[in-house]
């Protein structure tokens, strides 16, 4: 195990009589060198999976990541070496999906800039004034299981709902209350835009400067499914016209480049580090759900 994971799933994994390698934090190089002889690797975000960590594993059947997202794994190689690969799709939805509501309650009201204005001991009633997300639209890119849990949670407050996605899920859209549309309309339609895609060639810099340009000034963007779906520089061009943006992801995590100092730096902007499924019921999700998944993987071995 290379990342932080739930106590619970190791202590699941050892129950079954699994011998666990616990090294959360362990660098690429230290799992090169220690790799060898380990049948699962568990994983998250932080290292890419690629051919030399592949084929540093011979000895490797599982490929076992500790949440949602397998854009970090070469599983084209994986599963032409006969390693299977098996994630958690369905454990931290509920969590993701709280998180890009209260990103955007945070932006619409301004309550980063106002908490850290009073933390300063200011009282800085009077200085903002915020909107409320009652009767504004929202456009939801991906309506898949988070961007779904998204759409009936803005409904809920009181959302007109967009939504562009590439599959026909018009019961689920029907039952909650939302409007399919294309990615063109949502974007210039909508008060608010939030991301919920898989990061593919598709989706890569799916919003760039061209369709960035397409959505109104004063509107926010939430982003908290993988940086790379929005191109950082033409981001930046156009942060003083938005009414805000809330990133949980970036194309570069952690952030060490200029470009993010000035992204980050921007009062109209709000990141958090990649803190989606950081809840305490999802990770006991993603362990109950993750440990399933190794089990049925190895029974076919």
């Amino acid at each position: 195990m290379t990342d932080k994971v739930a106590e619970k799933f190791v202590h699941l994994l050892r129950e079954r009589g699994f011998e666990v390698d616990y090294r959360p934090g362990i660098s690429r190089e230290g799992l090169i060198r220690a790799i060898k002889g380990c049948n699962i690797l568990v994983f998250r975000g932080r290292l890419r999976i690629d051919k030399e960590i592949i084929e540093a594993g011979s000895d490797l059947v599982v490929l076992a990541r500790y949440g949602i997202g397998l854009d970090n794994v070469d599983v084209d190689l994986a599963l032409k070496k006969g390693i299977a690969v098996v994630n958690a799709p369905n454990a931290s939805c509920i969590s993701v999906a709280e998180l890009a509501i209260g990103l955007l309650i945070s932006v619409f009201r301004n309550i980063y800039a106002l908490v850290d204005a009073v933390k300063r001991m200011e009282w800085p009633k009077g200085r903002f004034t915020g909107r409320e997300l009652y009767g504004k639209k929202l456009g939801v890119i991906g309506f898949g299981r988070i961007g779904s849990k998204v759409a009936e949670y803005a409904r809920a407050l009181g959302m007109n709902v967009l939504f562009h996605d590439i599959r026909d899920v018009s019961e689920d859209a029907r039952r909650i209350g939302a409007v399919q549309t294309s990615l063109e309309n949502l974007l210039k339609g909508s008060d608010a835009v939030t991301v919920h895609v898989q990061l593919t060639p598709l989706t890569y810099h799916m919003l760039n400067e061209r369709t960035l340009s397409m959505i109104p000034d004063n509107a926010v963007i939430v982003n908290t499914s993988r940086g790379e779906v929005i191109d950082t520089k033409a981001l930046l061009n156009h942060l003083d016209r938005l009414g805000g943006v809330a990133l949980d992801v970036l194309e570069q995590e952690p952030p060490k480049d200029e470009i993010y100092r000035k992204l980050i730096g921007h009062p109209k902007v709000i990141v958090t580090p990649h803190i989606g499924a950081e809840t305490a019921e999802a990770m006991d999700r993603i362990a109950d759900e993750l440990l399933q998944n190794i089990m049925e993987a190895i029974k076919w071995l």
